[in-house]
């Protein structure tokens, strides 16, 4: 009993509205940090579009960096154990640096 009891002491409950649940869909991440932060953007770039929007910013501690970095090692490990591997290419998306747009000159 007194350990049903604190297993519900530690329990959040956690809200997930239907806007978030729906997700923002992003193809790239910047990541940038100070010593007390670190801020990433979710950025959604397509091609032969010359302006890529920034979705969604997140703001963590350095802490929750290394948790989110951990968690997320974590999850590629089962995902590849049951998927296996994730082929990964060195180059970035293949977009034209223009993005389709007028290139300038000079």
């Amino acid at each position: 009993m007194a350990k049903e009891k604190k297993e519900q002491e530690n329990q959040i409950n956690i809200e997930l509205s239907e806007e978030v649940a729906e997700g923002v869909y992003s193809n790239l991440a910047m990541i940038a940090h100070s010593n007390s932060e670190f801020v990433i953007d979710f950025i959604r770039l397509m091609p032969g579009v010359p302006k890529a929007k920034v979705k969604s910013r997140i703001v963590i501690t350095p802490e929750h960096a290394k948790r989110l970095l951990n968690a997320l090692k974590d999850n590629i490990d089962k995902y590849e154990s049951s998927f296996g591997a994730i082929k990964r290419t060195d180059d970035g998306p293949h977009f034209p640096m223009n993005f389709g747009g007028a290139m300038g000159e000079a």
